[in-house]
Order: structure tokens, then C-alpha cells, then sequence
């Protein structure tokens, strides 16, 4: 039944469209407000050009940058990756010869082929993880030996699975060279001749690919398709041993010593997750613009070198010894741009460093209209001098990729950064596009099936690539911020007189997804301290404190303990280093009793029974009622009781900072009293502790400080008492929003 206001109209149709409209009103403003607010952000973290890494610099001489970090670096790294890409060039032209071989068709050697790529782009990861940990001359050298290891046994295959074993095993032995590689180049050489170095081991590395068909043709043609792999292993396995010598420089040296002016060494890093790393990286927008504009072109990138040897015997006629003249003259004009191509970037970089990324795009968009021309020529001569142009603008342009990812990424996550790169484009790029290529292979043929891959892959990713131009700037403040950050903790842990705290958190952004929760958040809590978070529903508490524990890694700022920065450490890590969370409401298992939960609790202990009984045995003398009730099902205790249980199964591992989640949800005043008893015990034994509370009472009651939270942003920071006398933000936490 409909009701009349008094100005006679109806309130159910009045109130019904009109409130639908101004509560979407509503949201289009806090939308508009919201990506106002982000923007205004943005563009107040903009440093000037003359302060960003690497841009407005001197210039500097090759042979200055190379003498600066040293010349047994540059020839090993160079030596190393010349001879990958003569093993990655090998097969395309060895492909025909394996098909006749066993028998195979297009699409298994298409598959044998995708092993190799497989092998390189899964090897990437490890390698890159480890690249961020250890010493990565040893590391380098290791990877190459697995690499001389299988290509002895590709020659010696007797099937062609142990091929495709054999060439991938082979071919993550040298992934290596595309995560450890930049990463130690990246931490050796100076930023004005970077885009040198990284460009000269790549597009060097293209030539010899390009020509390593040629050598390895004439060597199958006057004896077996076997031989080339077996001659291949000897000079690798002499890098390797180069490799050993290699020096460890000091990681991120030389953005510390251009922003700041001297160069900080990490003596003692924390350990680097591999998710959260990815996290980080991810929200990076210049290396996720990057990545994805690769894993659209991998379609067509890992395609073409799959099909291009069997087109050129089954279309164009030519034997093992002409496949590999052909593909030589293709990659030899590389050759000539070698000593430039660095140069340009590098100067560009320095001008400007969002032109030099549009570079990339712009280089690769002709691609797109060359490949249909070179493949529809049924001569060799049309079809090399077409190649030649697109394999030199596709070499020139890969060769600025490196340089590019290594500026924007932090410096603790270099290897990693290359890892995550990898496994993106090839999960999306390799894997799809070449399965999708094997299916069709066999009814379009290999000159259809490459153009129809590469062309629209390369045409869209260019295009994203030049889109993503608009980034790096803003990805090099973030990076100007984090090193400014550092040198500022850095000079107050060497001030004697300033006590290093417990916890920091410092300049702590944190989105969910495009809805940005946590903006630079920052505030420390000491040893023995107990802090009260405080604020309205929605403030970030929560997530600050995910932050905090790693279940959750900042788009932006860093996390230390004890001075050490975690920012980048795994749950799991942060609780051996004494980072413990005790969750709100139900944080036990309700089918197994309180002793059994006591056991799991204690179950990493679960070596040392004696050091398990004793750990349970402390916490029970703290929790009384819960010795009585070791045999009673948790589940059937009350609400109070299981909280106590949870408390207890953390204190298990002796925490040095406690966090706690809501201590009073849900539970009863006089069981909230029980559980302050504890708390004031613990904090009387000197346990720091940081504890989310909605109730103000029970905050104020145990905090020696608190902060105030109200839309992801610190409102208040200081003494407990002090809060309560703020009578606004006092009732936000009581009422749920600022004056009730």
C-alpha cells in the first residue's frame, strides 16, 4: 500500500527511482572523486627529470662504462650468450634433418621445437629467484654446466623424446642468461652506458644466432645432424668455468649512487618471496605494459622460429646447407647497427625516457605490414631482403627491452623481475600460440600460419607498447622515493643516540585491484610497546596489518623489522623471524580438542618432542582453564574459551611482535575482561604487540599508543590517552563516522 506526502505525491514512486538515481549519483562522484584524488597523486610523485635515475646525467663513453665495471664482466656475459644463441638458432635449421630423421610431422617437430622454448622460459624463473639471493657469477656458472651437460646428450639422442628431453634440460640450463645476466649487468655497469651494454650483448647475440645456422648447416651436410651439439659443448663448458671468477657487485649501486650520492650496502637481507615479488612487480605499470605487450606479440614470436625452417625446405626447396645461408644473410645486417643501436638508447634515455620506451612500439609496428611481403615471395631473394628488415627491427628493438625493465624494477628483485617477465609472455604468449599454431599448421601450412600469428600479435602489442611510454616516469619517482626512503633509515640506524624500532612501516600504499585502500601510511611501534589501531569500519586497519604480516604486499613504501627490511618476505618468513597474527572470531579447529590444536600448533617444533611439550606446558600455565579442558572438543567450547585457544596456539612460538585482529568480536564483556588479564600480562613481560580493536575502552585499556585510520590515511598518531580526549575522532570509533 502506497502512501501520500503531503504534497499529495506518491512516496513509494517518489523515493523509489529518484533514490536509485541519487544513490548512483553518489557513486559516479566518489568514482570521479576517487581517480581525481589518484591523479592528483600521481602527479605530486612526479620527481623533475634531473632527479630520476639515468636521466639528464653526463654521458659517458663505452669504454669509460665498461672500464668502470670491469672487462672480464662484459667479454664473459658476451661470450656466454653468443653461445646460447648458437644452440637457440641450431634446431631451426637441424629441424628438417630430426623430421626425416624419426619420421616426425610439422607439428612434432612444431612440439620438439617447443621444448627448447619451454626450457628457456621455464628455466628463467629459478634462475632469476636464486639471482636475487646468491652470488651470481657461481649461480651463472652452475646453469651453464647443465646447459653443456645436455647438449652433449642431444647429439648422442636416440629417440625423439630424448630429444625434446635433452633440448629442454639444455635449454634451462642457459635460461640463466636472460634473468641472471641483466641483473648483473644492470648491478656492474653504470646507468649512462646500460642501454649499451645490455644491447650489445643482445643484438651481438642475434648476429651469431643468425649465423650459427650457416656453420651448423655445413657441419650436418658433411656429416650428421648430431655433430653440431657435440663440437657446441666445448667452448661452453670453458665459459663456465670463466663464470666462477666473476665478481658480486653491490645490488642497486648505481641508482644509489645517482640519486643519493653514495652507495649503501645491504649486509644482511631479508629472504625474497617469489609471490610477493610478483605482486610488486606486477603493479609496476611500465613492466606490466611491458610484459603484456610481449605475451600478445608471443603469439607470433614463438611461433615463426617453430615453422620458418620447415617453410623454407617444403616451400622454398632448400637443403640443410641453404637454410642456413638463408637465415645468416637475414640476421647479418644486426652486425652493422651493434655499435649505434646502445648509444641511441642511451641518449634518448636520457633526454627522454618516456620516447625511448615509445621507440620500442614504433620500431616494431612495420613488422607487421614487412612479414606478409616477406613471406609471400616463392624466391630466396625477396624472402632475405624482406627478413633482413624485420629481423633487424625486431633485433634493435628487443635490445632496448632490457634496459628498460631493469629501471623501472627494484633493485632486490632484478632476476626476479626477469622471471616473472618470462613466464607471462610464454604462458600466454608461447604455450597458446604455439598450441593453437599446431593444431592449424597442418591445414593452413607454414607460411599462413606464421603470418596469420605474427601480424595481428605484433600490431597489438606495439600499440600497448607505445601506450605504456606514458608510465616510466612515474614508475622512476617511485623509484627515486624508495631510494630516498632508505638513506633516510639508513643515516638514523647510524645515529647512535636514535633506538631502531620494532616495527616500521613507512610510505605504504595498498590497492585492491583499481581501489586504493592504504595511502602513505607510516608509523613505528618499539620494543615492549603495545599499539592500538583505531578507526571506522573500512579504514585500512585490517589491511595494514595484512601488510605487515606479508599476506599482503604495497604497491608502494616498505615494511622493516628490527631495521631489516621484510617488505618482500613471505607469511611463512615472518613468522620464523617472530611476526605473529592472531585473526578475529574463529581461529581454531572445532573437531579436534584442545590438546590436538596445542600439537598443531607447535607442529614445525614437531622434531624436538621435548621442546613441543614445553612450549604447550608455558602457554597452559597462562591459560588455566584450558589445562582442564585438554580432551574437550574445541567446537564445543564457548566463544570466549576458542579465543583463548587461538591466543594460546600463537604464543606457542614465542612471538617478538604479536599482532591480534579484533580481540573482542563477538565476545562477552566479562570474557573480554579475561582475555585484558592476559594481554596485561603479556605486555608487563615485554612483548610488543599490535592490536585492532573496534571498542575504544578495550583499546585504551592496554595501549601505551594508538593510530587513528580514516579512509586508508593516518588521522592520529600518539599517546592512548591522548585520543580519548579527541572527542571527533573518539566518536568515529564508537559511532562509525566522524561527529556520530
Amino acid at each position: 500500500m502506497n502512501t501520500t506526502s503531503g504534497d499529495g505525491t506518491d512516496n513509494a514512486e517518489s523515493s523509489g527511482p529518484s533514490s536509485v538515481a541519487a544513490l548512483t549519483q553518489t557513486v559516479l562522484d566518489e568514482e570521479a572523486a576517487r581517480q581525481a584524488a589518484q591523479a592528483a597523486k600521481d602527479e605530486a610523485m612526479l620527481f623533475p627529470d634531473e632527479l630520476l635515475p639515468g636521466v639528464g646525467g653526463e654521458t659517458m663513453t663505452l669504454k669509460e662504462g665498461v672500464a668502470k665495471g670491469g672487462k672480464f664482466t662484459f667479454a664473459t656475459l658476451l661470450l656466454l650468450n653468443l653461445l646460447d644463441e648458437f644452440h637457440t638458432g641450431a634446431f631451426e635449421v637441424l629441424g628438417p634433418e630430426v623430421q626425416k630423421h624419426w619420421d616426425l610431422s610439422d607439428g612434432e617437430v612444431g612440439m620438439i621445437q617447443f621444448g627448447l622454448v619451454a626450457g628457456l622460459m621455464l628455466g628463467i624463473a629459478p634462475w632469476g629467484y636464486l639471482a636475487d639471493r646468491v652470488k651470481r657469477g657461481p649461480l651463472i656458472a652452475v646453469a651453464t654446466l647443465i646447459f653443456t651437460v645436455f647438449t652433449v646428450l642431444s647429439g648422442f639422442a636416440a629417440s625423439a623424446f630424448m630429444l625434446f628431453f635433452t633440448l629442454f634440460f639444455g635449454a634451462f640450463g642457459k635460461a640463466n642468461t636472460q634473468s641472471a645476466h641483466p641483473s648483473l649487468i644492470a648491478d656492474t655497469y653504470p646507468l649512462a652506458v646500460r642501454g649499451r651494454i645490455l644491447s650489445t650483448n643482445t643484438l651481438s647475440a642475434q648476429v651469431l644466432r643468425g649465423i650459427s645456422p650457416a656453420i651448423v648447416g655445413v657441419i650436418a651436410a658433411a656429416a650428421t645432424w648430431r655433430l653440431p651439439y657435440l663440437l657446441m659443448a666445448l667452448p661452453v663448458g670453458f665459459a663456465a668455468f670463466l663464470a666462477f671468477k666473476l665478481p658480486e657487485p653491490v645490488r642497486g649501486q648505481w641508482e644509489k649512487d645517482d640519486v643519493l650520492g653514495q652507495i649503501i650496502k645491504e649486509d644482511n637481507p631479508a629472504p625474497i618471496s617469489f609471490e610477493a615479488a610478483s605482486q610488486r612487480l606486477w603493479k609496476i605499470k611500465t613492466f606490466r605494459g611491458v610484459v603484456t605487450a610481449f605475451a600478445a606479440m608471443g603469439f607470433g614470436l614463438f611461433v615463426m622460429p617453430a615453422y620458418r625452417g620447415l617453410f623454407l625446405e617444403e616451400e622454398l626447396g632448400l637443403d640443410v646447407a641453404e637454410r642456413g645461408y638463408v637465415l645468416a644473410l637475414m640476421y647479418l645486417p644486426i652486425v652493422f647497427f651493434v655499435p649505434f643501436v646502445g648509444k641511441f638508447f642511451d641518449e634518448r634515455y636520457r633526454i627522454d625516457p618516456a620516447k625511448a620506451v615509445a621507440t620500442v612500439g614504433f620500431l616494431l609496428l612495420p613488422i607487421a605490414v614487412l612479414l606478409p611481403i616477406q613471406f609471400s615471395f616463392d624466391g630466396v631473394v625477396g624472402f632475405v631482403l624482406f627478413g633482413a628488415v624485420v629481423q633487424t627491427l625486431m633485433g634493435i628493438a628487443f635490445s632496448m627491452v632490457g634496459p628498460i625493465v631493469q629501471a623501472v624494477v627494484p633493485f632486490r628483485l632484478r632476476g626476479q623481475g626477469s622471471a616473472v617477465a618470462a613466464l607471462f609472455i610464454f604462458l600466454v604468449g608461447g604455450v597458446m600460440g604455439n598450441m593453437a599454431a599446431a593444431v592449424v599448421v597442418g591445414e593452413l601450412g607454414e607460411r599462413a600460419t606464421i603470418v596469420a600469428f605474427m601480424c595481428p600479435a605484433i600490431l597489438i602489442g606495439s600499440l600497448h607498447l607505445i601506450n605504456t611510454s606514458r608510465h616510466i616516469r612515474h614508475d622512476l619517482s617511485l623509484v627515486v622515493s624508495e631510494l630516498r626512503e632508505e638513506m633516510a633509515e639508513n643515516e638514523r640506524q647510524a645515529d647512535s643516540d636514535a633506538s631502531t624500532p620494532v616495527i616500521q612501516v613507512n610510505e605504504i600504499d595498498f590497492a585492491y585491484g583499481q581501489v586504493q585502500v592504504l595511502f602513505d601510511v607510516a608509523f613505528e611501534v618499539h620494543k615492549g610497546e603495545v599499539l592500538a589501531l583505531l578507526g571506522t569500519n573500512g579504514a585500512g586497519k585490517s589491511t595494514i596489518l595484512k601488510v605487515i604480516s606479508g599476506l599482503a604486499t604495497p604497491e608502494r613504501g616498505v615494511v622493516r623489522l628490527n631495521g631489516q627490511t621484510i617488505t618482500f618476505t613471505s607469511p611463512e618468513q615472518r613468522t620464523q623471524l617472530g611476526i605473529h597474527m592472531l585473526l578475529g572470531g574463529k581461529g581454531v579447529f572445532g573437531s579436534m580438542t584442545v590438546h590436538q590444536n596445542l600439537v598443531m600448533g607447535a607442529y614445525q617444533y614437531r622434531d624436538d618432542p621435548d621442546d613441543v611439550k614445553a612450549r604447550i606446558d608455558r602457554v597452559l600455565e597462562l591459560f588455566p582453564d584450558l589445562a582442564g579442558r585438554q580432551d574437550q572438543l574445541a567446537g564445543s567450547m564457548s566463544g570466549g574459551q576458542q579465543q583463548m585457544l587461538a591466543l594460546a596456539r600463537t604464543l606457542l612460538h614465542d612471538p617478538e611482535v604479536l599482532i591480534i585482529d579484533e580481540l573482542s568480536l563477538g565476545l562477552a564483556p566479562v570474557v573480554v575482561e579475561s582475555l585484558l588479564v592476559i594481554i596485561e600480562d603479556l605486555k608487563a613481560r615485554g612483548m610488543t604487540m599490535i592490536i585492532v580493536e573496534q571498542s575504544l575502552n578495550v583499546a585504551l585499556a592496554i595501549a601505551d599508543r594508538a593510530v587513528f585510520l580514516e579512509k586508508g590515511r593516518v588521522r592520529f598518531e600518539g599517546d592512548a590517552q591522548e585520543l580519548a580526549e579527541r572527542d571527533d575522532l573518539a566518536r568515529a570509533v564508537f559511532l562509525g563516522a566522524e561527529g556520530g
